[in-house]
Parts: structure tokens; sequence; C-alpha cells
């Protein structure tokens, strides 16, 4: 299943309907930083602020949330 290009702003809708929260302290420059508790372990999520996130930085921010690509397209058409 292909990954659609989404903006820093749809990624951060889909966290945030995963559970995520906004760490205002982690993130740097033009990334925002993005936590979740689970299972007394904390995820960190780091999303850069672009127009268009590239499919590769996309994966890798889904390997880090913890989410399938098919996860992540059901949040994202929900959002």
């Amino acid at each position: 299943m292909k990954l659609p290009v989404v903006s820093s702003a749809e990624v951060e809708r889909v966290l945030k309907k995963a559970g995520f929260r906004y760490a205002p302290k982690r993130g740097k420059g033009n990334h925002k930083a993005y936590y979740k508790e689970e299972h007394g372990k904390k995820r960190l999520v780091i999303v850069p602020q672009r127009k268009d996130i590239p499919r590769g930085t996309l994966l890798s921010i889904l390997q880090q949330a913890g989410l399938s690509r098919e996860e992540f397209l059901q949040l994202l058409k929900e959002s």
C-alpha cells in the first residue's frame, strides 16, 4: 500500500488522534516533537515542519510512533 505525500500538519493531526501529545521543549529549530506513554514506556516522535514530508521520512515517523501504514492511512481518512 503506497503512502500519500502529506504535510507536517496532517502528520501532526494523525499523531494527536493516535494519542500523542505535543512536547514543546523537545523539538528544535523547524522540528516539533510529540510523545505518548504506553505500557510504562515513552514514545517520542520528531516531525519536521514541511509542506511535503518525503516518503522515507514519513516511514521513519511511523516507525517511531509504532504505527503501521494501514493504521496511519485509517487515521488520516478520519481526520
